[in-house]
């Protein structure tokens, strides 16, 4: 089904693409890395320290890494496309391990990844002809690290999903938790994860092995067709993140991430499957995250979360609201504890919730939606008396989210 979605919102982009080259009279130059004035063609790695600058659209022509020792400066207000492509020909933007992003948008001028069928220009908050729901028309942002992750097998470094093998610049993992890869500030990354092969979508904004020394805050992530944000590992912190009509997971977190993600909002779509989808460790390494300071906003399909495999971490004044009744549903709208390894960690106390709270369908139980006992640290409120869940001010005025009206709900 998911694949059906994939093909027709790519020929709805290439259309969209075509008219708009022959309403121009022109073709999209992929051939080399300058365009006109402000618009510049990114095709092959970047090997030196570079700037993009305000005022400019850049196109991604295809994978394109910022290899290790290069810093690539991204200035307020540049817009970043991304050619349509899937398999081997999925565009993407690649932090290499060892090089650096210094993305510091404002909140008056973000800065905007996208798909190039988005009309976007510089200076616009939403898009004036995608819809939000659109995903799967580039790949996405991709930043590597080398701080530890717990990998089956107990290895230091994998590569990571959504690149091929043969890329040695998706490789990731390390022992320096400390690691920096750079700043990332008021940026929006929309309408991404495309496929490189069956069921290996690129997440909007993924993570691997990110350390300690990264900053990044006011993130948001909009329609993609796999998860909105996923941690593989590493120990970077995350401020103010949203994520809206993700494809798979809002927050995903795999292989010992051991960070913190504190005041998030996760704004479920029509196909999203999990809100929250939270992994334990592959390997011998045992690492526990912090998520605190949340909103998550439901429907018809998607749970609130799904903590399995021996999953680790606590969770923290979260507020869920708008989700289906589980016993009407097939049970979704849960949240649920899968598995003997997780139950066991939540009985040990390493994964742990505190003071969540909840907008219940008419009837419903804590305990039909919060299972395994953790209806133990969940208080049923009405809609709107929540005193719990994410601080909604610092998504104003620069996401897409807020622009179109999504938070005002909360």
């Amino acid at each position: 089904m998911k694949n059906l979605k994939t093909i027709g919102l790519m020929f709805l982009a290439i259309t969209l693409i075509f008219t708009s080259c022959i309403e121009g009279n022109e073709k999209p130059d992929l051939g080399n890395d300058t365009g006109s004035d402000n618009v510049q063609v990114i095709s092959s790695n970047i090997t030196s320290s570079t700037t993009w600058e305000t005022g400019k659209t850049y196109i991604l022509a295809g994978r394109i890494a910022v290899t290790a020792g290069s810093t690539l400066t991204i200035q307020p207000g540049v817009v970043v496309k991304g050619e349509v492509g899937t398999g081997s020909n999925a565009s993407a933007l690649i932090i290499a391990r060892g090089a650096k992003i210094n993305a510091v948008g404002t909140a008056t001028s973000p800065i905007i990844f996208t798909t190039y069928a988005d009309e976007i220009e510089p200076g616009q908050i939403a898009s004036p002809n995608l819809e939000p729901e659109l995903s799967g028309l580039w790949g996405g942002l991709i930043i590597l690290g080398k701080a530890k992750g717990s990998f089956a097998g107990d290895v230091t470094e994998i590569q990571i999903e959504g690149i091929p093998a043969s890329d040695i610049n998706g490789l990731y993992g390390g022992t320096d938790d400390t690691d920096n890869s750079g700043v990332l500030k008021y940026v929006s990354i929309r309408h991404g994860g495309a496929n490189i092969g069956e069921g290996n979508e690129i997440n909007g904004l993924t993570l691997g092995a990110v350390g300690s020394g990264t900053v990044i805050e006011n993130v948001e992530v909009i329609g993609n067709q796999d998860d909105g944000i996923e941690f593989f590992g590493g120990t970077v912190n995350v401020k103010n993140a949203i994520v809206w009509n993700a494809g798979d997971d809002g927050l995903d977190t795999d292989q010992a991430f051991a960070g913190t993600v504190d005041n998030f909002i996760v704004i479920t779509g029509p196909e999203t499957d999990h809100a929250l989808e939270i992994d334990g460790p592959e390997g011998s390494y045992i690492g526990a995250h912090t998520l605190k300071n949340g909103t998550v906003k439901g429907n018809n399909v998607a749970e609130l979360g799904d903590f399995r495999d021996g999953a680790r971490g606590t969770f923290e004044n979260i507020y869920f609201f708008g989700f289906a009744d589980p016993a009407t549903t097939d049970g979704r709208g849960d949240l649920s504890i899968s598995g003997d390894k997780t139950i066991a960690t939540l009985a040990d106390g390493s994964l742990k919730f505190i003071n969540l709270e909840a907008t219940l369908a008419e009837g419903v139980a804590l305990s039909t939606v919060f299972k395994a006992g953790t209806d133990a640290s969940a208080t049923a409120v009405a809609a709107g008396a929540n005193t719990v869940g994410a601080d909604v001010s610092a998504f104003a005025s620069w996401t897409w989210a807020a622009t179109a009206g999504q938070l005002s709900a909360f």
